[in-house]
């Protein structure tokens, strides 16, 4: 019994996403539960199993191609095995060729069909199969003839790039006739290669990277505030605590806790830069939900730590030392990295002493940690070497005022100067 593999839910507002590989190939066997196909969608790459132990019968989608939610994207046959499928599949292809070529002789005006098998990898598409809905879609918006569109996909299926190249070459159909404006310039052409260069396609991930960070930027009225922090009482307190901290709850002592702990402080004195906007309405929100940055090999992503209020010392060290490893992975879940209210960035482990953080839309404040250097600072009338770090804020005017975001940095600055205020709330 052929059973279908379909394309899972991928999470809130995620629709679509394109095949990055396939594990298996047609005629393997393969167990119950086993990763055939890895996804990749514009936040996550998730890994889709099979339902049932048998051999794949087909793969319907090719890598890279894009695919709905729901859609079919290849067949198993239950409880057969991989070789056996194999050997069929082989000696039922034998058995036509055979028996086509007896009647070939007789026949010599059919010598023309092998000119089709010779025929140019793209070709129009075939209507007998279906089209997948993004690319029904396009076509129906574009008033298109699918069969006209030449054809990428395999068995001659019609992909959403196929029909963007076909538009791009300017072939849709005429509409009905309006007087419009100047149609907007298409996609910049792609430039020539010079010697020692390379043309590498952006993944769905680093595309809406680029995308919400533009968003960013062109929606909110960001504006960043700058501070610097003593850490010298912070790294006492940590070098005083590491080894039992350790030994007590199985997770290093760093310094991430700490400035959750006291961006937490301070969002609980000013909602505002835990708000958002919604419309023309500002949602303001009784938890902290935390969004720790961090950067893979993919891009970056931002898992949340909800309820970060709450949590304790320990919860969050392993909490973040969990979503590190499973993030460079690629093994983070949808559900994980949506709903954040804040984020922290921190690019000091990267070497950077001063940055302006661009804001995670559609959260309004974000804070960049950096590296902690020795400087030379004036303490008491004298000039000491201390362990300073600048700290930088970013925020979205429209809903933060300059005096919230300021005395905000301020109260983080006072916790991580004295760790003890985070214990005592003072």
């Amino acid at each position: 019994m052929a059973t279908e593999v379909k394309v899972p839910a991928l999470g809130e507002s995620v629709s679509e996403a394109t095949i990055a590989k396939w594990y298996k190939k047609v005629g393997d066997t393969v167990a119950a539960d086993e990763p055939i196909v890895e996804l990749e969608t514009d936040k996550v790459t998730v890994e889709v199993n099979a339902p049932v132990a048998g051999a794949i019968a087909e793969l319907v989608a090719s890598e890279g191609d894009e695919v709905e939610v729901g859609a079919l994207i290849a067949m198993i046959n239950e409880g057969a095995e991989g070789s056996a499928s194999k050997e069929d599949s082989s000696a039922k292809e034998e058995a036509p060729a055979k028996e086509e070529a007896a009647p070939a002789k007789k026949e010599e005006p059919k010598a023309e069909k092998p000119a089709a098998a010779s025929a140019p990898a793209t070709q129009s598409a075939n209507t007998d199969h279906p089209l997948a809905p993004a690319v029904r879609k396009l076509v129906e918006d574009n008033n298109l003839d699918a069969s006209k569109i030449p054809a990428s996909g395999k068995d001659g299926r019609l992909t959403k790039g196929d029909v963007l190249d076909y538009l791009e070459g300017g072939k849709s159909a005429p509409r009905a006739a309006a007087p419009a404006p100047a149609a907007p310039a298409g996609p910049k052409p792609q430039r020539d290669l010079r010697d020692g260069e390379e043309r590498v396609k952006m993944s769905k991930l680093r595309q809406t990277i680029a995308r919400r960070l533009k968003e960013a930027q062109n929606t909110a009225a960001m504006l960043t505030t700058y501070n610097e922090v003593d850490m010298t009482n912070l790294l006492a307190c940590r070098n005083k605590y590491k080894d039992g901290f350790e030994k007590k709850h199985g997770v290093k002592l760093g310094f991430m806790s700490f400035f959750i702990k006291a961006c937490t402080t301070a969002l609980n004195e000013w909602p505002a830069v835990n708000a958002e906007i919604d419309g023309d309405s500002f949602i303001y929100k009784n938890y902290c939900d935390i969004g720790v940055a961090v950067g893979t090999p993919q891009g970056l992503v931002v898992p949340v730590i909800r309820s970060a209020e709450k949590k304790t010392f320990a919860d969050l060290e392993s909490t973040i030392v969990d979503f590190g490893k499973r993030a460079r992975d690629g093994k983070l879940g949808m559900d994980e990295m949506t709903g954040g209210s804040f984020t922290i960035s921190n690019g000091g482990v990267f070497g950077s002493l001063l940055s302006s953080p661009i804001l995670n839309a559609p959260q309004s404040g974000i804070l960049g940690m950096h590296k902690t250097q020795m400087r030379p600072v004036a303490i008491d009338g004298k000039v000491e070497i201390r362990p300073m770090m600048y700290l930088a804020l970013s925020y979205d005017h429209r809903i933060i005022d300059g005096r919230e975001a300021v005395s905000f940095l301020v109260r983080v600055k006072e916790c991580i100067e004295n760790p003890e205020r985070i214990l005592l709330d003072i």
